[in-house]
């Protein structure tokens, strides 16, 4: 089988794709052939060596999401089988061999059927984005600690950069679950891309009053801001509603103004998907599972949330299109449907 590995840490140029024997699946392992593994910005980060330290040093092949086709299963493996459709997630995390390869053997628990009719694009989209917007949507005190249908009814939900994948997938899911949901974006063609994805009100922070706009459609502010710029903390201490929750997903420095805070008893959590624990884990796959299968999750443009396709050959331009911020998944074509 083909997989693409790196030696040591360094540019994209040090992804090369070489031949290796089929892994085989034992005991509560199946074994995917992967059709589509997406590209993450975390993927770029480990493969350039800055990004999550999980204790793997190379040679090993990155990418940790990815939707293809079950190819065997161990002994002991029930609710799956031979030719079913599926998507997976944290491929790479603490082990050697990431999505980035014809056949990847992972435990029966990161193996999620998916139905027949879902493209195989939604199910590639999924893992760290979709993961990540559930535990960012599921951190409120009061709120729910796993989505459904009706879930967040009646609650405001503030999505900062809601054209990027996880901006998206929070936007998807959150409407899924009845919630009322504003975004904020840099540019008109984002704009577009939030709308599409569902978004109740897109504001372009680069040419509208953000606190003015935010206050016009919720007066008593968003009860959820899941936030992807450390930079925008005191804008959300500003409109975040009283008793609120701020979930911050990405990694910078926070200066906190607390008295802000305490006077509406906000609370402000951090999420790293990788590191959940297994309840907060088997929570969001559930619930993201119910919502793609009852095709609440979309991709595409008309979704908002463009795909990019690489053919594996050309798996490093792939990375180097993340690095660059391309907008939409990125995803490399291993095999065929």
């Amino acid at each position: 089988m083909r997989a693409a590995v790196f030696e040591q840490p360094g540019p994209a140029s040090v992804l090369q794709i070489v031949d290796r024997e089929a892994p085989p699946a034992g005991p509560g392992e199946v074994r995917v052939r992967i059709v589509l593994s997406a590209v993450n910005p975390t993927d770029t980060g480990t493969r350039a060596g800055r990004g999550v330290p999980d204790g793997v040093s190379p040679p090993r092949v990155p990418n940790q999401d990815g939707a293809g086709v079950v190819d065997a299963v161990g002994d002991g493996v029930t609710g799956l089988a031979v030719g079913d459709r599926v998507w997976v997630w944290d491929a790479g995390y603490g082990r050697v061999n990431g999505t980035a390869q014809e056949l990847v053997v992972l435990p029966r628990r990161q193996v999620v059927r998916m139905n027949d009719d879902v493209p195989f694009e939604v199910g590639a989209a999924l893992g760290i984005p979709a993961l990540t917007a559930h535990r960012c949507l599921t951190l409120a005190s009061d709120g729910p600690a796993r989505l459904a249908p009706g879930a967040l009814a009646g609650r405001t939900v503030l999505v900062a950069g809601g054209a990027g994948a996880v901006g998206n997938a929070a936007i998807q899911l959150a409407k899924w679950a009845g919630a009322t949901v504003l975004t904020t974006v840099s540019a008109k063609e984002k704009a577009d891309l939030a709308a599409a994805a569902g978004a109740d009100l897109v504001i372009n922070y680069r040419e509208e009053d953000v606190a003015a706009r935010i206050r016009e459609h919720s007066p008593s502010g968003p009860h959820i801001v899941v936030e992807v710029n450390t930079d925008n903390l005191r804008l959300d201490l500003n409109v975040v509603a009283p008793g609120g929750n701020i979930a911050i997903y990405v990694a910078g420095e926070v200066t906190i103004p607390s008295f802000r805070a305490m006077l509406k008893n906000v609370s402000l959590d951090f999420v790293l998907t990788y590191t959940t624990s297994t309840p907060e884990k088997d929570a969001a796959v559930a619930a993201v599972a119910e919502a793609v299968n009852a095709g609440a999750f979309r991709v595409g443009a008309e979704a908002g949330l463009p795909i990019v396709r690489f053919p594996f050959e050309r798996i490093a331009e792939a990375h180097e299109a993340v690095e660059q911020h391309a907008v939409g998944k990125v995803v490399i074509e291993v095999t065929r449907p």
